[in-house]
C-alpha cells in the first residue's frame, strides 16, 4: 500500500538563512558537545594520539563544514572507523623512522607527526575528486565487503580497549597478538580500574535496552561518563596515571604535521602513499554512506550532495591536520542526537563546536579527572555496536556468498590492515560476480559464440548497463540489458540523478539480458524507489521486469539471477506505429529512439515495487518506499549500514 511522508513545508537552509534558526540549532549543539567531548577524546587515545587532537578535530569539523555545506543535519567529527588505521600507519610510519627496537611511546611520538602529513594529502585528494564529481565512485565496494571491514573495526576497537580495561601496559599492538597477551596480564589486573569499566560498561547496556525522557535529552554514554567520572573522584580515587592528561593551553597539545621530514626521507613515500589511499578510500565511503542514511531521518526530507560533502571532508581534513587532529567523518549517533536534539542547520555544528572550545578553555581540570578506562568502556560499546551478533546474522540471512565476502573481508582485515582487507572483500565479490554471469551463460546459452569470454564478462561487469533511454509527456524510460552489479552501480546512480526537468515518472526496464542483480544494487534501488516518492515535487520510479529474476535466498535484498534463456531475447523493439521523438539527455551525445505502447504507458503508472517484495522480485504491486542501508560514516556512531535496518528514532 501505498506510504505517505510528511514533509514540512518550509525547509531550512544553510548559511544566513539559516541563522533565524538558532534557537534551535543552539540547544541542540550543546547536546551534541555532551556527546563528542568523550567520544573525540577516546577515539584519539585509540588512534594512537593525545585525547587533545580528538577534540581539536571535532572543533575544526564545526568551524569548516557549516561554511562549505553538502549536507543539513550531519555532525561530523573524529572517527573511530578509521582509528585503528591510523594507529598501524603511525606504527608503520614511526618504524621506517627509527626501526624495529624502538618502544610504542616512540614510534607513535614519531609517526604522529608523519601521518598528519597523510591526512592533509588524503584531503587534497578528496578535494580533487569532489571537484571531478566522482563522489559516487563509491559505490563499488560490496555491501558485505564494508560490513564486513566495520565488524572488523569494532573488533580491533574492543581489543584495544582491554589494556586500559585491566589497568596494565601491554607489548602487542596487533589484533590477534593483543588477544594472545591477555592470559599472561590477568594476574597483573587492577581492580578498581577492572571493576570501573565493567560497571559502565554494564550500564551502558542497561540503559540503552530502557527508555527514559532523561535518555532523550543525553544517550547512555553521556550519562556513564559523567557517573563514571564521579565515582573515580569521590570513591575510587584513581591515581593520575589512570587518568585522562588533557594540557592546560590548547596550543601546548597542538602537533603539526612534519611534511620536512618527508620530504627528506624518501623511504616514508611508499608506505606514505598507502596510508592515503586507505584514509581516501575508507573516508569517502563511510562519508557518503552515512550522509545517504542521515537523509533518511531528516525531519525536512532534504537530500545532501554527495560531491559537496566530500569537498567539506577534504577541506576539513586539511585544516583539522594543519592543527594537529585527526581525519573527520560525519556521524551517525551524533547527527541522530542533533535531529533529536531539534537542529535544523549546519549552524548546530558550528554551536557544537563552540561549546567544545570554551570546555577544552575553561574545564581543563574536570576533564582531566576522566578516567581512562570509563572512555575504554565507552569505545568498547561503540565497537560491540558494530560487531554484535545481529549483524552476522543479517549477513547470513542476505546470502550464503554474502557471507562469504563478508567472512573472507572480515579475517583479511583483522590478520592484515583495512585496505588489503577490503580489496580482498572486493575481489571475492569480484568472482563470485563473474561464477553466476558464467553459470548463467552456461546454462542458457546453446551457442559458443553467443557465450562471452571471461574478459569479456570482466569488462561487462563494470560497463554501463543502460542501453537505451528517452523522454516523453513526462516519462523518462531507461532500459536496461546488462547485470546490475555494484562495480556498474554508479552507472545506474548517475543515470537516475541525471533525469530531465519535467519528468514526473520514471521508468526502469530490466530486460531478460540483465543476468545477476546483486544485493548492494537492490539495496541502492531501495533506496532510489523512496527518494523517488512522488512527493516533495520529485518523480515517480517504476521497476520493470524484475519478474524473471530468482533470489538466492529468503531474504528481501538478496542477490538475484535471470531465469529466462538467451533465445527467448531480443533487442528492445518498436511496439507501436505511433512515433515517439525522445529528448537528448545528459550524458550521450546520441538518444536512441524508443516505442511505448500507450496500455503499456498506463498500466505501469499503476504500477512499482512492494515494499514486502522490495524491489519486485515475482510481480509488481501499489509501491511502499523502501529505505537504504549504508555504513557508518563515523564508526564512532553506529548507525543504518549495508543489509541492515535503521533503528527507530
Amino acid at each position: 500500500m501505498q506510504q505517505s511522508l510528511t514533509v514540512p513545508a518550509e525547509k531550512p537552509r544553510n548559511g544566513v538563512a539559516g541563522l533565524k534558526h538558532w534557537r534551535y540549532d543552539l540547544r541542540s549543539g550543546f547536546t551534541v558537545a555532551m556527546i563528542a567531548l568523550p567520544f573525540s577524546m577516546g577515539i584519539a587515545i585509540t588512534s594512537g594520539a593525545p585525547p587533545i587532537c580528538g577534540i581539536v578535530s571535532a572543533i575544526i569539523a564545526g568551524f569548516v563544514l557549516p561554511f562549505l555545506g553538502g549536507s543539513y543535519v550531519t555532525i561530523s567529527g573524529p572517527a573511530a572507523g578509521l582509528a585503528p588505521a591510523l594507529f598501524a600507519g603511525m606504527i608503520m610510519l614511526g618504524q621506517v623512522r627509527l626501526g624495529d627496537g624502538a618502544s610504542e611511546s616512540e614510534l607513535l611520538a614519531v609517526g604522529y607527526p608523519l601521518v598528519l602529513v597523510a591526512i592533509a594529502l588524503a584531503g587534497v585528494v578528496q578535494v580533487i575528486l569532489a571537484r571531478l564529481k566522482v563522489a559516487r565512485l563509491s559505490a563499488i565496494f560490496p555491501a558485505a565487503a564494508i560490513q564486513g571491514m566495520l565488524c572488523a573495526i569494532g573488533l580491533m576497537i574492543i581489543a584495544k580497549q582491554i589494556p586500559l580495561f585491566m589497568g596494565v601496559t601491554f607489548d602487542a599492538r596487533e589484533f590477534w597478538a593483543i588477544l594472545g597477551e591477555v592470559p599472561r596480564r590477568v594476574g597483573s589486573i587492577n581492580p578498581e580500574v577492572f571493576g570501573l569499566g565493567v560497571g559502565c560498561l554494564a550500564g551502558l547496556f542497561v540503559l540503552t535496552a530502557i527508555s527514559g525522557r532523561l535518555l532523550k535529552v543525553m544517550p547512555p554514554p553521556v550519562w556513564v561518563f559523567l557517573a563514571g567520572t564521579l565515582a573515580s573522584v569521590f570513591i575510587l580515587k584513581l591515581d593520575e596515571h589512570y587518568l585522562i592528561n588533557v594540557p592546560g593551553s590548547l596550543m601546548d597539545g597542538i602537533v603539526l604535521p612534519d611534511f620536512g621530514t618527508v620530504f627528506a626521507h624518501p623511504g616514508l613515500w611508499l608506505p606514505l602513499v598507502y596510508l592515503v589511499v586507505t584514509l581516501v578510500l575508507i573516508d569517502g565511503a563511510e562519508s557518503l554512506a552515512t550522509i545517504a542514511a542521515v537523509d533518511k531521518i531528516d525531519p525536512f526530507r532534504r537530500r545532501s550532495d554527495p560531491d559537496r560533502t566530500l569537498l567539506a571532508m577534504g577541506a576539513s581534513n586539511v585544516a583539522s591536520s594543519a592543527l594537529g587532529g585527526l581525519t573527520i567523518i560525519p556521524g551517525m549517533v551524533k547527527s541522530t542526537a542533533n535531529i533529536l536534539g531539534g537542529g535544523r542547520t549546519q549552524w548546530a555544528n558550528f554551536y557544537n563546536a563552540c561549546f567544545l572550545l570554551m570546555f577544552v578553555l575553561l574545564f581543563s581540570d574536570l576533564i582531566n579527572m576522566v578516567p581512562l578506562t570509563v572512555l575504554a568502556a565507552v569505545l568498547v560499546f561503540i565497537g560491540y555496536r558494530l560487531c554484535r551478533p545481529a549483524v552476522w546474522l543479517n549477513v547470513a540471512r542476505v546470502g550464503t556468498e554474502q557471507f562469504l565476502v563478508f567472512a573472507i573481508t572480515l579475517l583479511v582485515t583483522l590478520t592484515t590492515d583495512l585496505l588489503i582487507g577490503l580489496l580482498a572483500g572486493v575481489a571475492v565479490k569480484l568472482v563470485l560476480n563473474l561464477w553466476l554471469e558464467g553459470l548463467w551463460h552456461t546454462v542458457h546459452n546453446h551457442s559458443d559464440s553467443a557465450n562471452p569470454s571471461l574478459v569479456g564478462r570482466f569488462l561487462g561487469l563494470f560497463r554501463n548497463p543502460v542501453a537505451q533511454r528517452g523522454f516523453d509527456e513526462g516519462a523518462y524510460h531507461l532500459y536496461l540489458d546488462g547485470s546490475l552489479v555494484c562495480f556498474n552501480l554508479f552507472h545506474v546512480i548517475r543515470e537516475l540523478d541525471q533525469f530531465p526537468q519535467d519528468t514526473q515518472t520514471v521508468y526502469l526496464h530490466v530486460s531478460s539480458r540483465v543476468a545477476v542483480v546483486d544485493h548492494t544494487t537492490s539495496e541502492t534501488l531501495r533506496y532510489f524507489l523512496e527518494e523517488f516518492s512522488g512527493q516533495n515535487e520529485s518523480p515517480t520510479l517504476l521497476i520493470e521486469g524484475l519478474d524473471h529474476m530468482r533470489p538466492l535466498s529468503k531474504h528481501e535484498m538478496s542477490t538475484r539471477i535471470a531465469l529466462a534463456g538467451l533465445e527467448e531475447l531480443g533487442s528492445p523493439q518498436p511496439t507501436d506505429s505511433r512515433p515517439t521523438t525522445p529528448r537528448e539527455t545528459s550524458g550521450d551525445s546520441e538518444t536512441p529512439r524508443y516505442q511505448t505502447p500507450p496500455s503499456r504507458q498506463s498500466q505501469a503508472r499503476s504500477e512499482v515495487v512492494s515494499r514486502s517484495n522490495s524491489i519486485g522480485i515475482t510481480k509488481t504491486v501499489p509501491s511502499a518506499s523502501g529505505v537504504r542501508c549504508g555504513p557508518v560514516g563515523d564508526s564512532t556512531d553506529v548507525g543504518p549500514r549495508h543489509g541492515s535496518q535503521p533503528r527507530e528514532l
